[in-house]
């Protein structure tokens, strides 16, 4: 192997990222030449089932890959890596996760689509996790001592064999993205149903690829059967799932959630569902104009569950308030529909210049009873949209954001808005609402969209 090599030469000496791909049956003995400088370790693809005690060493690596290998237990050698705060193990075969196996520095860890039937206890003392990936697993409960987790704010459980979920979960101060869908208690939450037309594969013509994500591809392309205003077959995105588990849960989840979501101005539509699709399911969606844009990029490394964004963004006031009104009020939408989205970020938002907004990606929604853990589900996903109305402001364009320094407020419907400034300071007392550490004294998204509309008139 040819980095293997490299290794050997020392010509790798001082590297801080490593990846070594295909066919590894042994972990290289010749990686700890790299103990005082590397950093970030991907041994992802390959046949590992376990590390060397010798591993110890790399005591300067903060983020280890070890997806699709054939570990069937978290190596307890990775507790001796002080500074590891990212682990990966997805999709190995994983049954068996020790206590104490992990350092308290870990912020983000993933393990799904693995075997495990519980977690330790000792998962109580990552009081720095943020990120939890556990989708497609076999848990049939999660730990109380969870509840320690105090700094969580995103957990993917869908695909696993839970009976409940615990109390505790909605009392966590920071927790923002919960899914839980394809879990045995979700078969008894009832939905509300909606028709939509079937689209034979066969009607229609594939184009370009406009994205792919985990849990499918999506194209631009044509539906024969649908005219469109030149009386030629209708330009359309047509998405075809891939049937696969991902990381945030199944992909017939997903499209139960996007039909049952039903239409709004702020959700990219539907138009059908595919059908006689020789090998995968998929649907018809209308096709989004190209002057909308991404509002922001995934979470990197480094900021783990929040987006990133490009060091130019900007936004005005008036434009901040557009796109909070339009995803407060799709939010609202699903909400009352017992929807919860799970994934409200802005890299799954479209933006136009206008300011209009429109909220897409299912594959994490979840449902919920409205009768019983409504209001409860409801305020975690109000703290995401807090989150993201934090974002918007710290991007405001300089010119607006003369008032930053000054202390927010905590009752923006009283605040007398003359300015933008009040505006600003209105919009910060609403987003520190929404991220109140108490999620019973967060507000609803209904009154979230009065608040915004009084912001508004003010302004």
């Amino acid at each position: 192997m040819e980095t293997i090599d490299l290794l050997r030469s020392g010509q790798l000496a001082g590297v801080k990222r490593l990846n070594l791909y295909g066919g590894l049956a042994q972990f290289p003995s010749e990686i700890l030449d790299l103990a005082d400088s590397l950093e970030i370790l991907d041994l992802s693809d390959n046949c590992l089932k376990s590390l060397p005690d010798e591993f110890a060493q790399l005591k300067k690596l903060k983020i280890v890959f070890f997806n699709n290998n054939a570990f069937e237990e978290v190596p307890e050698i990775l507790s001796q890596c002080p500074n590891l705060y990212m682990v990966g193990f997805k999709s190995n075969q994983i049954r068996a996760f020790a206590e104490n196996a992990l350092s308290p520095t870990v912020r983000w860890l993933i393990l799904t689509n693995n075997r495990l039937e519980q977690l330790p206890r000792s998962i109580g003392k990552l009081t720095n996790l943020q990120k939890l990936m556990l989708a497609g697993n076999k848990l049939r409960s999660l730990p109380h001592e969870m509840a320690l987790c105090r700094s969580l704010e995103l957990i993917r459980l869908a695909a696993n064999r839970l009976e409940a979920l615990p109390d505790w979960l909605f009392t966590l101060p920071r927790l923002s993205w919960l899914a839980y869908s394809g879990n045995p208690f979700c078969d008894a939450i009832p939905v509300k149903e909606r028709s939509l037309p079937h689209v034979d594969w066969a009607e229609l013509t594939l184009g370009e690829t406009l994205g792919q994500g985990a849990s499918g591809v999506i194209s631009k392309g044509t539906w024969a059967m649908e005219q469109g205003a030149t009386g030629q077959p209708q330009e359309v995105a047509i998405k075809i799932f891939k049937g696969e588990i991902t990381s945030d849960g199944l992909p017939a989840d997903e499209m139960r959630a996007c039909i049952a979501a039903g239409s709004h101005e702020n959700l990219v539509g539907l138009l059908g569902k595919v059908i006689n699709h020789p090998e995968a399911t998929g649907l018809v969606l209308p096709l989004v104009s190209p002057d909308y844009r991404n509002l922001g990029k995934p979470p990197d490394f480094d900021s783990c569950t929040r987006d990133t964004y490009s060091p130019d963004t900007a936004f005005s006031v008036p434009m901040i308030l557009r796109i909070a009104q339009g995803i407060a009020a799709a939010a609202a939408h699903l909400h009352s529909r017992g929807i919860m989205h799970s994934d409200l970020y802005a890299h799954n938002i479209l933006v136009n210049e206008a300011g209009h907004s429109l909220l897409g990606d299912f594959g994490a929604a979840s449902f919920y009873d409205l009768s019983s853990s409504g209001q409860a589900i409801e305020r975690l996903e109000v703290r995401a949209f807090g989150c993201l109305l934090e974002d918007l402001l710290d991007h405001c364009k300089p010119g607006d954001a003369f008032s930053q320094a000054e202390s927010p407020i905590s009752s923006p419907i009283n605040f007398p808005i003359s300015s933008q400034a009040g505006a600003i300071a209105s919009l910060r007392g609403l987003q520190q609402d929404c991220m109140n550490p108490v999620p019973s004294m967060r507000p609803l998204f209904i009154q979230i969209c009065e608040i915004l509309v009084t912001i508004e008139q003010k302004l």
